[in-house]
């Protein structure tokens, strides 16, 4: 992980693009990370993720579900 002040991006875009090749370069605003860039390849990476994931977890269609009863016994502890 890199990180990088605006400034030292704003005299150096090359050499932040270069970092981003290796990964993530995130980016402080007065000391404060503001921005994140990333290889396009690395930012295509996140999104088909995401992508999958949301397909993943949609439910289009009905699903049955018949869970089976839960039996629970208390023991007496005599008390």
């Amino acid at each position: 992980m890199t990180r990088m002040s605006a400034r030292d991006l704003n005299r150096d875009v090359s050499a932040a693009k270069r970092a981003a090749l290796q990964g993530p370069v995130f980016i402080t605003d007065r000391g404060e990370e503001a921005f994140v860039l990333l290889s396009i390849e690395e930012y295509h990476r996140l999104r088909a993720d995401s992508q999958d994931l949301v397909a993943r977890l949609s439910m289009e269609d009905d699903v049955e579900f018949d869970p089976p009863q839960l039996e629970i016994r208390l023991r007496d502890a005599g008390l």
